[in-house]
């Protein structure tokens, strides 16, 4: 729905020459700075375009690959129940990314450039996916961990300056926050399981807890690229705000599950009304972005085997539609 018309740019855009472009650019940020939206037809700074095409996509490559982790899962889930409820999540994630997509396409930038872009390992997705789900409270924590900061990260989108960004995030947050509440019923009731369950939430709570708050990325409150980008209002808060909201938030779930945090120097700041938390280390977020990861390769290697995998059912659809298109032809003539 988002795509419609866009073979054709409204007036503004038509001829602009550079003694324009300042009046131009005042006017857009005012819209912005009005928190009217900002629609694919209207004029926008070729930056604020760029940093959108580049921000959408890797949102709707990661929903993409963030398939695979717990897709892994769907076969060996403990219940029918259980079974049911991942199927739906992981189609819930990979609808994400065709709304995403549909919203960057909106930028000039096709699909098959944004795929081309992942396949071939120039657009980078999530850090977070590139951890392995080894046991079943994976799951749990991803859900409860993942995709909390997930929507931490999410929902002040959803009031973004670029409409068709902006509308899109308001369904995924919706049902991301059916996936969290998902993944903390996982939790909360190996926590009062088993001793050996209760072993297997703490050691999935071990093992994700550094890299689900490494997922902010690093600090940013003196880059450029962060202080345009929420001078758009495309970012409205900066990392480690969203961090330390996120930690706040989490922390005393942890602690009604029983279950304990992996940082020796977590503690509450009474002063300040804030977890204080121990130094990440960014070395080994740096090194998974580079591509060297525990699951990097097999992430990148099963969309790509999935591509080609699917190449007859690409093939099939656009012969369907040639045929339809022919048949309306023939019909109107």
């Amino acid at each position: 729905m988002y795509t419609q018309g866009l073979d054709s740019l409204g007036k503004e855009s038509v001829h602009v020459g550079s003694a324009d472009t300042a009046a131009l650019e005042a006017r857009f940020q005012g819209r912005v700075d009005a928190d009217d939206k900002i629609e694919p037809k209207d004029w926008m700074p070729d930056a604020y375009r760029h940093t959108l095409i580049r921000q959408i996509s890797q949102h709707a490559h990661s929903e993409i690959v963030g398939m695979l982790p717990e897709g892994n899962w769907i076969t060996r889930a403990p219940t029918l129940r259980r079974k049911a409820v991942l199927i739906a999540k992981v189609q819930d994630e990979g609808g994400h990314g065709m709304y995403l997509y549909s919203a960057a396409e909106t930028l000039g930038i096709s699909r098959q450039q944004m795929l081309e872009q992942l396949l071939g390992g120039s657009a980078k997705y999530s850090s977070i996916f590139n951890y392995p789900t080894l046991t079943w409270a994976d799951v749990g924590t991803i859900g409860w961990l993942v995709d909390g900061a997930a929507i931490m990260n999410q929902i002040p989108i959803c009031r973004c300056s670029y409409g068709p960004y902006a509308r899109a995030m308001v369904r995924i947050c919706k049902e991301e926050s059916f996936h969290q509440r998902q993944g903390f019923e996982i939790m909360l009731a190996l926590a009062r399981g088993t001793a050996q369950q209760r072993a297997m939430a703490q050691d999935a709570l071990n093992r994700w807890w550094w890299p689900s708050i490494m997922m902010f990325g690093p600090s940013d409150t003196d880059s450029k690229h962060t202080a345009q980008s929420m001078r758009w209002k495309i970012k409205r808060f900066s990392n480690d705000e969203l961090r330390q909201k996120f930690i706040d938030i989490t922390v005393p779930q942890a602690q009604f599950l029983g279950l304990a945090i992996p940082d020796p120097e977590l503690r509450w700041d009474e002063a300040a009304e804030h977890y204080r938390f121990g130094a990440i280390d960014w070395s080994e977020f740096q090194a998974v972005v580079r591509g060297d990861g525990p699951c990097n390769r097999e992430r990148l290697g099963a969309r790509v085997r999935a591509h080609a995998d699917g190449e007859w059912v690409r093939e099939a659809a656009a012969a369907h539609a040639d045929k339809q298109r022919a048949r309306a032809a023939a019909q109107a003539a």
